[in-house]
């Protein structure tokens, strides 16, 4: 029997199937356990559908032995009954981007080492997507019924908690995604994002968002108009493509205030980081110059620049540089400790924040992946015979530098400073925009 809670379920799973082309739709509020069952369990404690994943492991990781997908199995589903939640989503997060890496013995008898993918992020449409509705899960002592999961290769990305049309999604929050986590916890392990809505207005964000950090999901492009609903947000981060986009480039884990959080890309993050990242791709055409990517103030502009230079990292491959320059030492030294956060430096074991043009110099000479300083160290001449480096692979990000004399009369107006010259380029800045 419906009613305008199920009915809202009904329409997101149908609309996942139907206009997001997800392989496979299940209703299991009368599941039946067992390898053959509606979903592959053995019992309404498991999170992980082996029977999917096993399968996928296979079929992107062939020709090993039986031993390799069973020790891989093993290692995704496992978990320490000591563990807490964010660690363990981590932990989990970075098996999902590069694989698990498993033990066994090749036709030679010889123990061999190597790591399986769980997804092919290159073509989404080589994955097994699937949604249920009503998936049991129990618990140490209680047995929930989540609305919707979203799996790929019977891995539960994504959460969708839904309330009927009538109720504020805030209660989605409070009362259901709050009580999920304390009582089956183990369902967000492998969580990439949570999503909340009433069937017109929805929300995402993580496992660790506060419900005032759940974000809309405006725009499907740059240029379209921004149009709040849930049907957008699905769209963008439910559609083959953007889902393993985001679950490969667009997820954080950052410590920099002390405390552990996981962030998830906003939607102008997503859409600026994916233009940033081809202009990357079209950078000669471009002649080096990248463009300008504008955020509001506390938009997140420290994210933005790491969810951008990790992308061109893992999908353009290379020994990119990122110069990553400001005109204020606070500013320095906040996104300096994003990316000290987020895990991606540590000055004081691998230095990488150039005190002067001699030191910028020898980082980029050592091919740091990531070199931070202020704009006006660099206020200087330069031998053109002597620049600070040949390369024509280092990526110059300057985040509020258009205050500086020296950035205004050059830098951002024609890109042709001793520091630019040679250099992709790419600015970061402060001003009020549409998001």
């Amino acid at each position: 029997m419906y009613n305008e809670d199920t009915l809202v379920q009904t329409t997101t799973a149908d609309y996942l199937r139907n206009e997001l082309s997800w392989d496979e739709s299940i209703f299991a509020m009368d599941e039946v356990f067992g390898r053959e069952g509606t979903l592959g369990r053995s019992h309404d404690s498991e999170v992980v559908l082996t029977r999917y994943l096993g399968e996928k492991l296979m079929e992107l990781n062939p020709g090993l032995p039986q031993e390799a997908y069973q020790d891989a199995l093993r290692i995704i589903t496992e978990v320490s009954s000591s563990s807490v939640l964010l660690a363990t989503n981590r932990d989990k997060d970075k098996l999902h981007k590069n694989g698990v890496e498993v033990s066994f013995r090749n036709d030679k008898g010889e123990r061999v080492k190597k790591r399986l993918r769980l997804f092919d992020f290159d073509h989404p449409e080589n994955n097994h997507f699937l949604v249920v509705r009503e998936f049991w899960i129990r618990g140490d002592l209680y047995r929930r019924r989540a609305d919707v999961v979203g799996f790929v290769n019977g891995i539960p990305l994504v959460f969708m908690e839904l309330k009927n049309l009538h109720k504020d999604i805030k209660a989605a929050y409070e009362q259901n995604f709050a009580d999920y986590k304390d009582t089956v916890q183990h369902l967000f392990h492998h969580n990439a994002f949570i999503i909340l809505a009433n069937g017109v207005d929805a929300k995402m964000g993580s496992i660790t968002s506060k419900f005032e950090h759940f974000n809309d999901w405006k725009r499907l492009q740059e240029d379209s108009a921004g149009v709040v609903d849930m049907e957008t947000l699905l769209k963008g981060t439910c559609s083959k493509v953007n889902l393993l986009d985001i679950v490969e480039n667009f997820i954080l884990f950052d410590e920099s205030a002390g405390k552990m959080v996981k962030i998830v890309a906003r939607n102008h993050q997503f859409l600026g980081v994916n233009r940033a990242v081809a202009a990357v791709k079209d950078r000669k055409a471009r002649l080096g110059k990248l463009g300008v990517f504008w955020h509001t103030q506390g938009s997140g502009k420290s994210y933005s620049i790491v969810f951008f230079a990790r992308k061109v990292h893992r999908k353009l491959g290379g020994n990119y540089s990122f110069v990553v320059l400001t005109d204020r030492e606070d500013l320095d030294t906040q996104i300096y400790k994003t990316f000290g956060g987020c895990g991606l430096v540590d000055n004081d074991k691998d230095p990488c924040r150039a005190a002067n043009g001699a030191h910028l110099q020898a980082l980029l000479g050592q091919q740091k992946a990531y070199v931070f300083s202020l704009i006006q160290k660099f206020n200087q001449k330069v031998d053109p015979n002597n620049p600070y480096t040949e390369r024509d692979d280092v990526i110059v990000i300057t985040d509020e530098a258009h205050r500086t004399p020296m950035c205004s009369t050059k830098l951002c107006a024609d890109y042709r400073t001793p520091l630019a010259t040679k250099f992709n380029f790419i600015g970061l800045k402060a001003k009020l925009s549409r998001y």
